[in-house]
């Protein structure tokens, strides 16, 4: 009866574990209750929602409860401040006191101001802006106009390399040229105190020679300044000169665009004393004073016009005037009236002022390939030297040939080109010549033999690429045996050097100097000189 009332009487929901079934008679196997692995986990039940900026300001005041012992938090001053955060404002103390005692702040704000980009000079001409161009209507397809395509023919092959034609390079128009400055407004005179500056002229036996030593101490009195430093062209400077005027500064440079800029230190005319001229078309290669009369400047050109500026008549006069390819000239008498003109092509040309025209007397071939520099001798002017492709060579003017005319004296030792040759100011003892491979020279011409020995090689890097002119070493016209130079490397200097090759100084400047002066020169009765560099800025040193 029992166990007939147990099986009406329903039975109680439990879960029986493996251990439990293990002795229950039952006709089903009882298995344990599985999840299978690819089955999610159950979701863990919602969290509430707690403010995130609560619970930020509660993790920061856990850590710093954790980081402060039991014994400080009770421990306060005056201010309220705890032995822990006292702790910490001494070390910060201690750290500032230290970092101010080794000059740490200073070191970091002199790193930052010369770490900033310097802004160069902004005496003399104007920056020019580049004018603002119309944006033309986009372009569209003839097939998207709906326009049937012409047939085109291609035209001939050309038989010879293409020449740029005559507007690329427009010469300027043949015999005198009004002297209007360009950056003054048009009509505009030249001021009369020009006239009479470059009237101003030292007689040459006034000036004397210094010895070493105090030749050296005057260098070191030299210096530059901000209103020394002027933009003069606006161009890559290609040559530059001073007028031997012995109470003011007034220096001329000429630029690859075939402009030329007189610039007078201390002067309110056009744009900080400086007057701008366009007699060329193409770089001013050369640039001279004459000595004989100081208020004529001679300038020549690529474009194959060699002009004098005269202040006196206000006009550039022509002079000499070949189609192209100018490169260099001297003058061949104390007068000034007669010119060796040398060219691209290896010939030279003798250039009679006092002729009528503007051609040559006699015209001579000296080498088939360049000719890059030309220096006649102060002494005895009917020698000149030539700087050639690899060879530097002296000739006699009153033997020369059409054609294959033979040296006086040669110069060798040059393994690469040459870019320029001089001689010594006050003698011609001597012969500077300055090359692509990395050294400037200095040859023996005191007696014209057959083969000048050589004296001393400078080495000097002289890899200025194409953006920069060519570097050249010139003499100091009132020191017989020294030499100014520029330098490619950093920092970036002017450089003065014995003919032994002895470096006498080396002028920096981190403020005010900090391109390559390609071109140099020395001040002919003052201690002054100056370098351009290729943004059309010269920068002039003096006592």
């Amino acid at each position: 009866m029992e166990t007939r009332r147990l099986k009406h009487q329903p039975a109680e929901k439990q879960e029986a574990t493996p251990v439990q079934m293990k002795g229950v008679r039952t006709s089903r196997p009882v298995l344990a209750p599985k999840r299978l692995r690819y089955s999610p986990a159950a979701p863990p039940p919602p969290r509430r929602q707690v403010s995130k900026k609560r619970n930020i300001e509660n993790e920061e005041d856990e850590q710093d409860d954790a980081s402060v012992p039991e014994n400080d938090k009770k421990v306060t001053n005056d201010k309220g401040l705890s032995a822990y955060e006292l702790e910490r404002l001494e070390n910060i103390r201690q750290n500032q006191a230290f970092l101010s005692a080794i000059n740490l702040f200073q070191a970091s704000e002199e790193l930052k101001q010369s770490s900033a980009k310097r802004q160069p000079s902004q005496r003399g001409l104007a920056r020019s802006h580049a004018e603002v161009k119309e944006v033309p209507p986009p372009r569209k397809s003839l097939r998207l106009q709906n326009i049937t395509a012409q047939v085109l023919t291609l035209p001939p092959e050309p038989s010879s390399m293409s020449v740029p034609g005559p507007d690329v390079w427009a010469k300027k128009p043949a015999g005198p040229l009004s002297m209007e400055p360009v950056n003054m407004a048009e009509g505009s005179k030249l001021p009369p105190q020009l006239l009479q500056l470059c009237s101003d002229v030292v007689s040459p036996k006034e000036i004397g020679e210094l010895n070493l030593s105090k030749y050296c101490s005057t260098l070191g009195k030299m210096r530059i300044s901000e209103d020394r430093v002027a933009k003069v062209v606006k161009d890559r400077i290609f040559s530059a000169a001073f007028h031997p005027s012995s109470t003011s500064l007034l220096m001329a440079a000429g630029d690859k665009k075939g402009k030329v800029g007189l610039w007078s230190l201390g002067e309110d005319w056009g744009d900080d004393g400086v007057l701008l001229f366009e007699p060329h078309s193409r770089p001013v290669g050369c640039l001279a004073f004459s000595r004989a009369h100081s208020t004529q400047l001679l300038s020549l050109s690529y474009d194959g016009s060699l002009r004098c500026m005269d202040v006196e008549k206000a006009a550039f006069d022509e002079v000499y005037n070949v189609e192209e390819g100018l490169k260099t000239f001297d003058f061949l008498s104390h007068d000034c009236l007669t010119l060796v003109v040398g060219d691209w092509y290896g010939n030279v040309a003798i250039v009679d002022r006092r002729t009528p025209g503007t051609s040559h007397e006699s015209f001579h071939s000296l080498d088939p390939k360049v000719l890059r520099c030309v220096s006649v001798h102060p002494l005895q002017q009917q020698y000149f030297v030539v700087a050639k492709n690899r060879e530097v060579s002296v000739y006699d003017s009153r033997s020369l040939k059409k054609n294959q005319s033979q040296p006086v004296c040669q110069l060798s030792g040059h393994s690469l080109s040459i870019s320029s040759c001089f001689f010594s100011p006050c003698t011609g003892n001597r012969v500077v010549t300055s090359c692509m491979d990395n050294h400037i020279r200095v040859y023996d011409t005191s007696s014209l033999t057959s083969e000048a020995p050589l004296l001393t090689s400078i080495s000097h890097n002289m890899k200025t690429g194409r953006w920069l002119s060519k570097l050249s070493a010139v003499w100091d016209p009132k020191q017989e045996n020294c030499l100014i130079v520029g330098s490619v490397s950093w920092p970036r200097k002017v450089q003065v050097f014995h003919e032994s090759g002895r470096l006498l100084q080396s002028f920096k400047d981190d403020e005010l100097l900090h391109t390559v002066q390609s071109v140099t020169a020395f001040h002919p009765t003052r201690n002054a000189f100056l370098g351009g560099n290729a943004s059309g800025r010269l920068h002039l040193f003096s006592d």
